[in-house]
C-alpha cells in the first residue's frame, strides 16, 4: 500500500537549508536515503519516493524530524562507513570522519611491510581506527585506550560486529596514576596512534548545533591556553611505548599543526612529517621514535 505522504527530494533538502548550506543540505538527505532506504539519487529523481509503504514514509518523516533539530544523519540512521566498514555510532563517541580514513591509510601503507605490529590507539571512541588497523595489517595486535567506558562499549561492540581482535583499556592518558598502569608495556609498540581533542573552548561559537549538542564534549575540546594538552601528553606516553624506530602518528587541528610538529621535535622524535587532507589542510601528522 502506498504512503498518503507526499515527499520530493527538493523539499526534503531544503528543510535543512536553515541548518546547512545548500550543498550540506543535499548531501544529509541523500546519505539518509541511500543508506538508510537503498534509493540512489536517481532512483529518488526518478519518483522512488512516491512508492515508499506507509510505514517507511512515516520513518522517513520521524527520521527528518530528527535532521531538522540538528542530529548528525549517522546518529539518527545508528551506523556511519568508514574504509568500507559500517560502524555503530551514538552520542558517547565522535561521528567517523573521511579525514580520519586518510590517517589510517598512511599508517596502513607504512605498516604494510611489519610483521604482526603492535599498535595502540589513544582515544578510541568508536574504535574505527583501531578496527581498521586490526582488520587491515596482517596479524596486528590492537590495544585500543579510552577514558569514556561508553565509548569502550561503542567501540566493543563494534569490534565484535566486525570481527576485529582488540584489547580495550579504560583509562586516561592525563591522569599520572593511570597513566602507565594498565595501559602498555614498555618499549612494546611499533605504532601510537590518536585523534585526540584538539578545538579550543573558544572556538565553540563558530561550531555547528549536530556537533555541539550531539557529539561528546569530552572528545572534542580543550582549553583555549593549552590547545596542545592531549598531543604532549600522548607523545609523551609515547616515549616509553613505542620501540626503537617506531613511529607516532596524530590527526591535527590545522591552526596548531606547526606547533604540533615543533612540540614533537622538542620532545626528541625525529622524522617529523606534517600532511595535508584532501581538502589540503594540515590534517596529519607522523614523528618516528630513534
Amino acid at each position: 500500500m502506498s504512503s498518503p505522504v507526499s515527499f520530493s527530494y527538493q523539499q526534503l533538502w531544503h528543510r535543512l537549508v536553515p541548518l546547512y548550506e545548500a550543498g550540506e543540505a543535499r548531501a544529509v538527505v541523500r546519505t539518509l536515503l541511500t543508506d538508510g532506504y537503498g534509493l540512489s539519487l536517481a532512483d529518488v529523481l526518478s519518483g522512488g519516493l512516491d512508492h515508499l509503504p506507509a510505514e517507511r514514509a512515516a520513518a522517513l518523516e520521524q527520521q527528518m524530524q530528527r535532521l531538522e533539530r540538528a542530529e548528525p544523519v549517522q546518529q539518527v540512521l545508528g551506523f556511519a562507513w568508514f574504509c568500507g566498514r559500517r560502524y555503530s555510532v551514538t552520542r558517547d563517541v565522535l561521528t567517523p570522519r573521511p579525514e580520519t580514513e586518510e590517517l589510517c591509510r598512511w599508517i596502513a601503507l607504512d605498516m604494510s611491510q611489519q610483521p604482526s605490529p603492535v599498535v595502540a590507539d589513544v582515544g578510541t571512541g568508536s574504535g574505527c581506527i583501531a578496527c581498521t588497523l586490526a582488520l587491515d595489517l596482517a596479524g596486528a595486535a590492537v590495544t585500543a585506550i579510552d577514558v569514556s567506558a561508553a565509548a569502550l562499549g561503542v567501540a566493543r561492540a563494534n569490534a565484535a560486529s566486525l570481527g576485529a581482535r582488540l584489547r580495550l583499556v579504560e583509562a586516561d592518558v592525563l591522569s599520572p596514576a593511570s597513566a602507565d598502569a594498565n595501559m602498555l608495556a614498555p618499549a612494546s609498540c611499533h605504532v601510537v596512534v590518536s585523534n585526540p581533542p584538539y578545538i579550543a573552548l573558544g572556538e565553540r561559537a563558530a561550531m555547528h548545533r549536530n556537533v555541539l549538542d550531539y557529539e561528546p564534549h569530552q572528545a572534542l575540546f580543550v582549553p583555549d591556553d593549552d590547545p596542545l594538552l592531549f598531543y604532549r601528553a600522548i607523545a609523551s606516553h609515547a616515549r616509553r611505548w613505542l620501540r626503537p624506530g617506531g613511529r607516532l602518528y596524530f590527526e591535527l587541528n590545522p591552526q596548531h599543526a606547526t606547533a604540533t610538529a615543533r612540540l614533537l621535535d622538542e620532545l626528541g622524535y625525529d622524522d617529523v612529517e606534517l600532511r595535508r587532507d584532501a581538502c589540503g589542510r594540515q590534517r596529519m601528522a607522523s614523528a618516528r621514535l630513534e
